[in-house]
């Protein structure tokens, strides 16, 4: 049964031909929509290639590729606020694990998900990459954190 008006209240952006674009760290620009299976515990992976941000000491470019990996409780994230608020990092000057713990804070103040982790592959720098992993759960998904944080660490090979 598709959604009613009353159910996509709050959703501004998407179809919106007039998008303007912030240049300036704006999580205001998230929107949420109602999670419309709340009964069911299920994963929403969003698959973010191009994330860009500042260094906070020389000002270049950094590049990354963001995972944002969520159990929904009763809204969730809508992709185009998602996509505006990840641009508005461009010109924000954080460190890698900064921007990772930021986006990984403000959805959870956005959606109070059950579950939620940020992973984020960095384009090297000076010969290192850098790959951060923020996660968060609640008091129920406190196994779950352990064990992805866990499993986050890299496996060296023999």
């Amino acid at each position: 049964m598709p959604r009613d008006n009353k159910q996509l209240e709050g959703v501004t952006l998407l179809g919106n031909q007039g998008t303007k674009y912030v240049f300036d760290y704006s999580p205001h620009l998230l929107e949420t929509f109602e999670n419309m299976h709340p009964d069911n515990e299920y994963l929403v992976t969003l698959d973010c290639p191009e994330f860009t941000s500042l260094c906070p000491k020389t000002g270049q470019p950094d590049f990354g590729h963001l995972f944002i990996n969520y159990i929904p409780r009763k809204r969730m994230v809508e992709s185009k606020s998602l996509k505006l608020y990840l641009f508005s990092f461009r010109n924000r000057g954080d460190f890698h694990e900064d921007c990772v713990n930021i986006i990984m804070k403000d959805l959870v103040a956005l959606m109070d998900p059950k579950y939620i982790e940020v992973l984020g592959l960095f384009n090297p720098r000076g010969g290192i990459s850098i790959k951060p992993f923020a996660n968060y759960g609640d008091a129920e998904h406190q196994d779950l954190v352990r064990a992805r944080l866990l499993a986050s660490f890299p496996h060296p090979e023999k």
